[in-house]
């Protein structure tokens, strides 16, 4: 067995950068820090660190090291917060993970609305890209995962399904602001900001521009939707967005229209497959369903147990 205290040195080395910062923080000494890396990869048999003089730097095989000792060390902690609640009697510490669109514009309000009982003394909320939210779920490293779709894995239960029209974001002042809803063939020369993973959002946004005929002036991609709308105020592009951010973290100086196009934006909330669901877990779903309503006032939500609703939210409705 790995020793606890190495491991927590590695992790503070990998965070901080240094083995003078790594002391600082855990409130060791540096040659302690020190002989902790050496000993661990005595144990391990590879280097985690180039050294070059006083700098270092972490290795491929210290990088993938990383990965899984900070994955340990989350489960462990969890471990300790859930075996206090136990004792308490109190509510078990759940751990959410998101897409950065959910967990900003969706999670916080549906948290808020959880009664005070049912709250334990500890709650995660973590954004990830959808591929690590999956991953996290189906390793029991986060309770409750919500992402977009596609989301078919074996190693998952799927409890909601949601659809939702993308929208445009513009600068306030763009003349184009100025309508109720902006038609796509409106966007035709100009700058076109949208997301970048090729995957998910952004197949749907480009299939909506080709069938349109419509070529971008330039295009600008990014991760974030909250880039994406901070990049509609300051180049005065077009960003074509998920409407969850747009709506639930409005941004000063840029306006939010509908398209007169149908770009679906589908998420789902999921559990790593046969796990219970806390009280807590089952009172937040509720209150994601009630967020959702508040926000979108088109959204859609399906019952994931049937797979003509699943069909339905991936492919629309039968003809």
């Amino acid at each position: 067995m790995m020793e606890l205290k190495p491991l927590e040195s590695f992790l503070a080395v990998m965070s901080t950068g240094s083995i003078t910062g790594a002391a600082r923080v855990l409130g060791r000494s540096q040659p302690v820090v020190t002989r902790h890396i050496q000993e661990l990869e005595t144990e391990i048999g590879f280097d985690l660190f180039r050294r070059n003089g006083p700098r270092i730097s972490p290795t491929e095989r210290g990088l993938r090291f990383h990965t899984e000792v900070e994955r340990l060390m989350t489960g462990l902690n969890q471990l300790s917060e859930r075996a206090a609640a136990i004792a308490g009697s109190a509510p078990l510490a759940i751990e959410i993970a998101a897409i950065p669109a959910l967990a900003a514009g969706l999670v916080p309000k549906a948290l808020a609305m959880v009664e005070e009982p049912l709250q334990p003394a500890t709650m995660h909320v973590r954004s990830a890209p959808a591929e690590q939210v999956v991953q996290s779920v189906i390793a029991r490293n986060a309770d409750i995962g919500i992402a977009s779709l596609p989301l078919d894995h074996p190693g998952l239960d799927i409890h909601r399904l949601y659809r939702s029209a993308c929208v445009v974001a513009l600068a306030a002042d763009h003349p184009l602001a100025g309508k109720d809803v902006v038609q796509l063939r409106d966007l035709t020369g100009m700058t076109m900001i949208g997301m970048a993973n090729p995957f998910r959002l952004r197949h749907r946004v480009d299939q909506a521009l080709r069938e349109a005929g419509l070529e971008p002036k330039r295009m600008i991609d990014t991760n974030a939707t909250v880039t994406a709308l901070q990049l509609a105020r300051h180049t005065r592009g077009a960003a074509i967005i998920e409407p969850m951010t747009a709506y639930g973290l409005p941004v000063e100086g840029v306006a939010v229209r509908p398209l007169d196009v149908d770009i679906p934006f589908l998420w789902g909330v999921v559990t790593a497959l046969h796990a219970p669901l806390s009280a807590t877990a089952q009172a937040l779903l509720q209150h994601l369903d009630t967020v959702a309503r508040q926000l979108l006032p088109d959204i859609k939500i399906y019952d994931a147990a049937d797979t003509a609703s699943l069909a339905e939210a991936l492919y629309g409705a039968a003809q």
